[in-house]
């Protein structure tokens, strides 16, 4: 009896698996299948898959690179993400580390703080940050891998300290009995345990940072040379709702495929690290 009960539940659980895979994967074949249809098309019968008459081959992908200049958008979607990850997984490791190992109480108020931020809406914020980018010269590819390293510290900071938690101290006192200080037991010995949590808190970011729209259009704007993927495929939408279909959905196909392809690539090492934070803190 419970054997057949838990065959049962095995099924159910394997169906609405299968559902989910289908809700997640049908928007992005949508928007492959959309990129080979005329633009006229795609607004009449958005759902129907490309025949004689409606598939248009490569143009919307060669109309939608010659209008957005998407590559050089990819170029500084690349070097902000690669900056912005690394200088989060730096900054809020060795915050992390300080944190969990000095215990007083500005460093448990500086832990909630991080905490807290993680669940204050962007909105509230995003007009006095846009006042400190015009301030403090931040309206670049520098300053936006500044205040994603801002806006990204809370969870990753709340990460990273659930998993030093778990390092014994015996550890890092052998280190320093052998001479190391506090920077060398940290990149030295401490750091090198930190690697899943690393790996998950750069892939958690690079996804969010790739992705992210509204920040790049805040603070670079769309009258730069530095516009991202988000902003340039946004300008394919003109005036009165006027837009081309057919490049938009071509430059999002495009603008997909690194992200996916990264993903895919780390996928195992988000569960793992997230797992492990969570456990051994």
């Amino acid at each position: 009896m419970t054997s057949a009960k838990s065959r049962f539940s095995n099924k159910i659980f394997f169906v609405l698996l299968c559902v989910l895979t289908v809700a997640i994967l049908y928007p992005l074949l949508f928007i492959l299948n959309n990129s080979f249809k005329g633009k006229f098309f795609i607004s009449k019968d958005p759902f129907s898959l490309p025949n004689s008459e409606t598939f248009v081959g490569i143009t919307n992908y060669v109309n939608g690179l010659i209008k957005t200049g998407l590559f050089k958008a990819i170029g500084w979607s690349f070097f902000i993400t690669i900056i912005s990850v690394g200088l989060i997984i730096l900054f809020t490791s060795m915050t992390a580390y300080y944190i969990t190992r000095v215990k007083s109480k500005y460093s448990t108020i500086l832990y909630y703080m991080f905490v807290f931020s993680m669940i204050v809406p962007f909105q509230m914020v995003m007009f006095t940050m846009t006042s400190l980018a015009d301030k403090f010269h931040l309206r670049n590819p520098l300053g936006m891998c500044l205040l994603y390293l801002g806006f990204g510290a809370g969870l990753s900071v709340f990460m990273f300290a659930g998993f030093v938690k778990s390092i014994p101290l015996e550890i890092e006192e052998a280190a320093m009995i052998d001479g190391c200080n506090p920077l060398q037991t940290f990149f030295g010995v401490v750091f090198p345990i930190l690697k899943p949590t690393a790996i998950t808190v750069a892939i958690l970011n690079a996804m969010w940072i790739w992705n992210d729209f509204l920040l790049p259009y805040l603070v670079i704007g769309i009258s730069t040379q530095y516009k991202t993927i988000p902003v340039v495929v946004q300008m394919l939408v003109g005036s009165n709702g006027n837009k081309d279909m057919g490049a938009l959905m071509a430059m999002l196909v495009l603008s997909i495929i690194p992200i996916v392809i990264f993903y895919l690539t780390c996928q195992k090492y988000i569960i793992e690290g997230v797992v492990a934070g969570a456990v051994k803190g």
